[in-house]
């Protein structure tokens, strides 16, 4: 590293020129290639180098060589790793580890017809700052859905937020205090994570498979910790795919009606589940579960808008800490266009269509998997993740860095796990494996890593022809 910089801020390497590759300075130095990794992300923090994925590195265009730089924090494989990779990267750069839809797949013409809609309309919505609590249209249009559900809540129990991650951070507020002890799912969402750190609590996780979490180990934490949340997706879990079960859900309920726990569910993804999958804030009707969720997924990831359902003692509180904290939650404009898309007809076209493309994507993406030795753990009955098994113990997060050179992003197990026990498994969005080079590279790169090891072997077994 420290080479490199001296012939970088020397001059010795030009701006632009082409540093080399990964493998091939790895070799050169016998050093593996995770060395490499790290020394040229910490090089790439301090501004001397950048990554062109799917080309290599390059000493910087505008690299500072005339006075030395000011380092900065070195990114680890961590929580934030997959969100950083995937929102920075490239549009062209293949993104098989991100948590969203692609374009195509998103109900375009009828968030433009909504668009034009709301600009034809008289009224602040274009300048002012919008309700305290949000669109009230929009709280009525939530309400009248989920009673299609059997889940009734009134419009007065219902806040609108700037986005699902405010909702989930708006309730971590209002409801913990740093040392306090929160249940996630493991593997769970790896902003949960995050989040969580950020409050200063204690995580503990609780095995989640293919009908919810291990209900004994659920069990014997809420006697031995007395945690204060449980923070959970009922339908299509992230990143596992697997729903909860109506007899899991009962169980969970019953269990904490004994403890001091609130119930904290995510159902982000309950759109694209089966009718009838349980969920623990209607069967609940609130008593012990705050329902929080978002649009991101289903509709668009720029619309950010956001909802709570819970107690009116509850939302009476983080009502007014949104105010404190942003003073408006959700842009009326927003909220508009998800109450133009929602009332439309088009969402209920969009999600049947939906239903049976990402069917087929699951099957495909499944079997093209398996031909190569990776096979999902849960085969899920909606969403657009599967989650994966490396074959014969190979390192996910080895392979990840080594996709990331060949520009794809991939999200490894470790990221999702908070007993550090999901090495070997990786998460996969099939809406965004459609290109067979994927599964070429994946299989190529996996050859290079020799079970059980972090990629130290690349440099001595040879880059993949």
């Amino acid at each position: 590293m420290d080479t490199l910089r001296r012939r970088i801020t020397t001059g010795t390497l030009t701006r632009g020129e082409k540093l080399p590759s990964i493998r091939g300075l790895a070799a050169r130095n016998s050093v593996s290639p995770s060395t490499i990794v790290e020394v040229y992300e910490r090089l790439g923090a301090e501004g001397l180098i950048t990554a062109r994925p799917g080309s290599g590195y390059y000493v910087r265009e505008t690299a500072l060589q005339d006075r030395p730089c000011s380092p900065r924090r070195y990114h680890a494989m961590d929580p934030f790793w997959v969100s950083r990779q995937a929102l920075e990267a490239d549009p062209a750069i293949m993104q098989p580890g991100c948590g969203w839809l692609p374009e195509a797949w998103m109900p375009n013409a009828a968030l433009s017809q909504a668009l034009r809609s709301i600009a034809k309309e008289a009224g602040p919505v274009m300048t002012g700052y919008g309700p305290a609590m949000g669109d009230q249209a929009l709280r009525e249009v939530l309400s009248r859905r989920w009673a299609e559900m059997q889940f009734f809540v009134p419009s007065e129990q219902i806040l609108l937020t700037g986005s699902g991650t405010q909702a989930v951070d708006l309730v971590f507020r209002v409801m913990l205090k740093p040392g306090d002890c929160v249940i996630v799912d493991d593997p769970c969402y790896f902003n949960f994570r995050a989040l969580l750190d950020v409050h200063r609590v204690r995580v503990i996780g609780v095995p989640y498979g293919a009908e919810g979490p291990d209900i004994v180990v659920l069990g014997r934490i809420l006697e031995q910790h007395s945690p204060r949340l449980y923070l959970t997706n009922s339908a299509i879990q992230n990143p596992t795919g697997g729903s909860l079960s109506l007899n899991a859900a009962h169980r969970i309920l019953t269990l904490a009606q004994n403890h001091p726990l609130t119930i904290v569910e995510d159902d982000i993804f309950s759109d694209f589940a089966p009718q009838g999958t349980a969920s623990l804030a209607s069967l609940d009707g609130l008593s012990r579960v705050i329902r929080v969720g978002s649009f991101s997924k289903t509709l668009s990831a720029s619309l950010r808008c956001g909802y709570i359902a819970a107690k009116p003692e509850i939302i009476e509180a983080l009502g007014d800490l949104q105010i404190a904290t942003g003073f408006s939650g959700v842009s009326p404009v927003a909220a508009s266009v998800v109450r133009h898309v929602l009332t439309g007809g088009a969402y209920r076209r969009h999600l049947g269509t939906l239903f049976g493309r990402l069917a087929r994507a699951r099957r495909e993406c499944a079997n093209r998997l398996a031909a190569i030795g990776i096979a999902p753990e849960i085969l899920p009955r909606g969403g657009f993740t599967l989650w994966c098994r490396l074959p014969e113990g190979r390192d996910a997060s080895a392979l990840a860095r080594l996709a990331l050179e060949e520009g794809i992003v991939l999200a490894p197990g470790a990221v999702f796990s908070v007993s550090g026990s999901a090495t070997t498994y990786m998460r996969f969005n099939v809406t965004q494996m459609a290109d067979p080079e994927i599964f070429l590279t994946l299989e190529a790169l996996m050859a290079c890593l020799s079970p059980g090891s972090s990629g130290a072997s690349v440099a001595e077994r040879g880059s993949p022809e």
